[in-house]
């Protein structure tokens, strides 16, 4: 298995989301996936499989909030069940935060889980040391809480600072990455046409074609 790091391709970006369809049920439109690519390319993961089929993936941001320390957000946390129980969640949860503090000094990562998903608590709490911070009654879209939950990265930071320079990549040089490989968006929209969810594929080629006239 290969553990793909930043600078993701609009392609990956849309297998993300397939992904994200088979294993999770919250579910996002494209274009949020494209909003994290663009604003924060260095901090989302895939996990690929031997034949480059994305099998897991991390979706990251940095929260913006001037009246607090700089911290990041786990947005989305998918591994398909085929590939379940052999460490990907967290591999691409560290290096996740890893990105995070090389890139933008983050003092603490959060995320929210469902309060019935056992496995996920199981994994933030006992593998990953995060801590539950309080309860948001009926955050789903189903009614269900969610635990807000923080990670303190104080002690990773300290190991990052020992290889920092070396595995850092510039924002601006992904964004240059993203922005020439656009243009392949449409033609991976346009075979995803024929899958289950045309409508997804739909959104994703009006989309691209959005993206494709601003830049132009």
């Amino acid at each position: 298995l290969n553990l793909r790091s930043s600078c993701l391709t609009p392609e990956d970006l849309m297998n993300m989301q397939h992904c994200n369809l088979l294993c999770l049920p919250e579910n996002y439109q494209m274009k949020y996936y494209f909003y994290h690519g663009l604003s924060w390319p260095q901090l989302s993961y895939i996990a690929e499989d031997e034949n480059g089929k994305i099998v897991g993936y991390v979706l990251a941001k940095m929260e913006e909030d001037p009246d607090d320390v700089p911290h990041g957000h786990i947005t989305s946390l998918a591994v398909k069940r085929s590939h379940r129980r052999l460490g990907l969640a967290q591999k691409l949860m560290d290096q996740a935060s890893r990105a995070m503090i090389e890139n933008f000094n983050a003092k603490y990562v959060s995320l929210h889980v469902r309060k019935s998903n056992r496995a996920a608590l199981h994994l933030y709490s006992n593998t990953l040391n995060f801590q539950i911070s309080e309860v948001e009654p009926k955050y789903y879209a189903d009614g269900e809480d969610a635990y807000a939950m923080k990670r303190d990265l104080t002690q990773m930071a300290d190991e990052v600072r020992v290889h920092l320079g070396h595995s850092s990549i510039p924002g601006d040089l992904c964004l240059f990455s993203f922005y020439m490989l656009l243009p392949g968006l449409l033609v991976a929209a346009e075979a995803a046409s024929g899958a289950e969810r045309k409508g997804q594929a739909r959104e994703q080629r009006q989309f691209a074609s959005q993206l494709r006239r601003g830049l132009s």
